[in-house]
C-alpha cells in the first residue's frame, strides 16, 4: 500500500439552481478560490435537466460553457460515484441544473500535515448551518 498524499479536508458539495446554466458571479467566485489556491477541485460533474425532465450529464473536461462553467479544471480522481449522481438526479426538478463538486480545502493541507505527523487526529467536525451563523452574528452585532 503506498502512501497517502498530503491532502487537506475533502468535502462533497451539490449546488443546484433554477435554469440550466450557472449564474456567472457563482462560476467568478468557484474560479476565484481554486485560482487562489484556496481549494483543488479533485471531481466535478454539472447535470443539467430540461423542462421535459430529460438529463444531461457532463464532466470538468468536457466543453461547461453552455452551463456557464469554463476554464475550471479538476485532478484526475473520480470520487464521485454513478450512485451519488442517481440520488442527485432524483432529486432534481425539470428546468434545474446540480452541480456536484468534490475539493479539497487546500489552505488546510499544511495543518493537517501538521496533525497527523504530531499523531494528532480529528477529533470532532461539524459544519455550522449557515442561519445558525446568520443568527448567532446577528445576535452579536444587537447585543
Amino acid at each position: 500500500m503506498g502512501s497517502t498524499p498530503a491532502l487537506g479536508p475533502v468535502d462533497f458539495l451539490v449546488l443546484t439552481f433554477p435554469g440550466t446554466a450557472v449564474d456567472e458571479t457563482v462560476a467568478d467566485a468557484l474560479a476565484e478560490v481554486v485560482g487562489k489556491g484556496l481549494v483543488t477541485l479533485l471531481d466535478l460533474i454539472v447535470l443539467t435537466m430540461d423542462a421535459a425532465g430529460a438529463v444531461t450529464e457532463s464532466e470538468v473536461d468536457d466543453d461547461l460553457a453552455e452551463v456557464g462553467l469554463t476554464g475550471l479544471t479538476a485532478a484526475d480522481i473520480d470520487l464521485v460515484s454513478d450512485a451519488d449522481v442517481d440520488v442527485v438526479r432524483t432529486s432534481m426538478v425539470p428546468g434545474s441544473t446540480a452541480v456536484i463538486l468534490v475539493f479539497e480545502q487546500s489552505w488546510a493541507a499544511r495543518l493537517a500535515t501538521a496533525v497527523r505527523d504530531a499523531d494528532g487526529e480529528v477529533a470532532l467536525h461539524v459544519p455550522i448551518p449557515r442561519d445558525v451563523v446568520e443568527s448567532a452574528v446577528s445576535a452579536a452585532a444587537t447585543g
